[in-house]
């Protein structure tokens, strides 16, 4: 019986683990809902001033701000990554952890030092794990995500761009498609990009290498091209990287919902298959008293 006591044993303990995985996906369902609906209201915005700044990388602008500068003789990029603060949400942090170190060794193959900017737990301690420099660094950032505690890590690298010290700064996180997808993202944030990466355009946008845009964009700036686009480009980042921060958390809890449902669903296949072994072992011990019995009965 000692068998019998042990399987007992397991399945509670697999009961109480789907109990724990069941209240997390309904949690983190709770959440899903809240974080996609904020994350779709950034997305408008976001989005313009994406615009905005690819087209005024492609104008001749009267006035040429140090985050339209390009640095050749920089010895160094930059690259902020967005992870979450917790874990069990399948392979959301691995994804967006692979194309940063592929960009990395992109880098470092030109000849160039990568200085990070970590937004989330997962991402700190992976750049900690690899030995990459660090210059500042977010985590805790809660439910919901807050401008003021953002730009402060990400100041550092703004800077360090202004100062001539980076080549280029990247922006990598994880885009919300769905509930079931969501995909990791690395784009280039600083210099201002020619095009929108990863996004659909209208043809007399795109820009192909070595042909000239065909449409040239030129702005009328009130009261002078210094005020307008230095108001701008400070909205330009903070949107980007507020947008960045929503899509990832709404694929985080999106994620977590999805891995949370796997592991209920395969509790409850565990929890089966364990208590036909406990059935099985005790048929066979009731059989095998019941064959004691008729032959002790014979026996006399």
């Amino acid at each position: 019986m000692a068998g019998m006591k042990e399987i007992r044993g397991k399945i509670k303990s697999v009961q109480n683990t789907r109990k724990i995985t069941k209240a997390m996906e309904m949690v983190a369902a709770s959440k899903m809902r809240k974080a996609q609906e904020r994350m779709r209201h950034a997305r408008p915005y976001a989005e313009k001033v994406r615009q905005i700044a690819a087209h005024l990388g492609q104008a001749n602008p009267e006035y040429h701000h140090p985050f339209m500068v390009k640095h050749p003789d920089a010895k160094a990029a930059g690259v902020i990554v967005v992870t979450t603060d917790k874990g069990l949400c399948g392979g959301l942090n691995t994804n967006v952890l692979r194309a940063l170190v592929n960009k990395m060794k992109e880098v470092e193959a030109q000849g160039l030092k990568i200085e990070a900017t970590a937004i989330g737990g997962k991402g700190f301690g992976f750049l900690n794990r690899v030995g990459a420099k660090v210059v500042s660094h977010v985590v805790q950032l809660g439910d919901t995500p807050h401008l003021d505690k953002l730009i402060g890590a990400v100041k550092v690298q703004l800077d360090a761009y202004a100062e001539g010290k980076l080549d280029a700064v990247y922006l990598a996180y994880t885009r919300f498609i769905n509930t079931m997808k969501q995909e990791p993202v690395m784009e280039q944030l600083l210099p201002l990009p020619e095009k929108l990466e990863g996004r659909d355009q209208a043809p007399e946008f795109a820009v192909t290498p070595g042909v000239p845009p065909q449409l040239s964009w030129d702005y009328i700036y009130e009261p002078d091209a210094k005020t307008v686009v230095d108001a701008l480009l400070v909205r330009y980042v903070e949107a980007v990287v507020y947008q960045a921060v929503a899509e990832n958390m709404a694929s985080e809890q999106s994620a977590r919902m999805v891995a949370m449902k796997a592991a209920s669903d395969n509790a409850k296949t565990v929890i089966t298959e364990l208590q036909m072994v406990y059935n099985k072992g005790r048929q066979a011990a009731i059989t095998k008293e019941l064959a004691e019995i008729v032959g002790g009965a014979a026996a006399v």
